[in-house]
């Protein structure tokens, strides 16, 4: 029988012929990202297992990102532990401020096709988007991992997306995997690996298929895994060798099951008030008065989400009394932005542009909302209280959808 893309992976790692759905496997870690928030609970289980030095200082990487610029006292407690940590165990890869976690462990190399890669934050999943398996874990496992090298870990059971044809112009991936979410549920995909395929997915970029990566986990997804291609070795900066040029689902592999779609047949939808699975499609929603538009994050910060907002506002403006919120996903990205001519089109436009950072997604530094108000975000989550009080309604979005209800001053589908 053939193997999922998940399977050839865990048993390449492994050095097993083959392996099965649920299997319990040792894997040997070839990355590891810690991030600010966790940092201080990693480094007290990693001493309270008796470690002294960590198992490979190369293949830990530690970014802060998430409490950059300090927003509360504590903050800086985070800063201090983490700091006194790269010293004692000679850490060599450490980002303070450049970027996002998840954006920076692909952009600057640290994450190669076929890898396998743990990461103290749930949406390490978009790793996946160059074929590895990259997944979410807690302090404990990755104070194990740090003093070990390795993990045991479940091979999961695989649900195949199969995304036929061309999508429209007006839907970008933000609305593919909203929809996937949507038809799945908030736990439909709980410890699987989704594998995504089709000539619409051979059409995207790296950037769109990190988008989906990175959501799979609203769906419960352990992993979300794209078939690395000659867009992925050119990102990578990369040549692709046997077994990444294998990493494709087999033909007469066991799927748990197959979703197929029409790519023509997607339209910008959105994530309602409060579930991430509460899709409608936005014109469902036209004339609902927002207060704030957020663009950024691990999801949508990258260039070409910049872009695609750039394009919709190119010589409007920011409605009245509506605050639009910019935020690169990384300094490259920044930069990027910059020399295009995309941050300046959304100055214009009247957009406030921060550092890069996780900000206002993860409800820290620039522009947590108060009761009442009502915000459009192109970010993962729209649980209560995640951007501010529990009474702040988040409407999750494409880029272009969010740039377009940041001139209307409400929801709009006219993007």
């Amino acid at each position: 029988m053939g193997q999922t893309i998940i399977e050839k992976i865990i048993a390449h790692n492994s050095k097993a012929d083959s392996v099965k759905p649920g299997d319990i496997v040792t894997v040997n870690v070839d990355r590891v990202m810690l991030d600010d928030i966790m940092i201080p609970f990693i480094v007290d289980k990693f001493h309270e297992m008796g470690f002294t030095k960590v198992w490979d200082p190369d293949k830990v990487v530690l970014i802060y990102d998430h409490l950059v610029p300090a927003s509360q006292q504590d903050d800086t407690r985070h800063y201090r532990v983490g700091d006194a940590f790269v010293k004692e165990c000679a850490l060599t890869h450490v980002h303070r401020s450049d970027g996002i976690c998840h954006q920076l462990m692909t952009e600057a190399g640290y994450v190669k096709p076929g890898d396998v890669v743990f990461g103290t934050d749930s949406h390490t999943t978009t790793y996946g988007c160059v074929g590895a398996f990259s997944t979410g874990i807690g302090y404990t496992e990755m104070a194990a991992i740090l003093g070990t090298g390795n993990l045991w870990v479940k091979v999961p059971e695989t649900i195949r997306v199969e995304i036929e044809g061309t999508l429209p112009e007006s839907v970008m991936s933000k609305d593919v995997i909203l929809r996937l979410i949507g038809d799945l549920g908030a736990d439909g995909a709980t410890y699987r690996a989704l594998e995504f395929t089709g000539t619409a997915i051979d059409e995207m970029s790296v950037a769109s298929r990190m988008t989906i990566a990175n959501m799979a986990i609203e769906a419960g997804a352990k992993c979300a895994l794209f078939s690395p291609d000659e867009k992925t070795a050119k990102y990578c900066q990369t040549s692709l060798d046997g077994f990444q040029k294998s990493l494709r689902g087999d033909e007469d592999a066991h799927y748990l099951q197959v979703i197929t779609y029409q790519a023509e047949d997607f339209v910008p939808v959105m994530a309602c008030p409060s579930q991430v699975d509460k899709i409608r499609k936005v014109s469902e929603l036209e004339g609902t008065v927002i207060d704030q538009v957020f663009i950024g994050s691990c999801t949508n910060g990258r260039l070409e989400d910049l872009q695609a907002a750039a394009k919709v506002l190119e010589g409007k403006t920011v409605a009245p009394f509506v605050k639009l919120i910019v935020t690169p996903a990384s300094r490259k990205v920044y930069e990027e932005a910059l020399a295009c001519g995309a941050l300046q089109t959304l100055l214009k436009a009247g957009a406030i542009i921060t550092h890069p950072g996780c900000g206002l997604c993860c409800g820290r530094t620039g522009g947590i909302l108060c009761d009442g108000e009502r915000v459009v975000a192109t970010n993962n989550r729209n649980f209560l209280g995640r951007m501010g009080t529990s009474k702040v309604e988040i409407y999750l979005a494409s880029p272009a959808v969010a740039a377009a209800c940041a001139a209307a001053g409400k929801i709009t589908a006219r993007i």
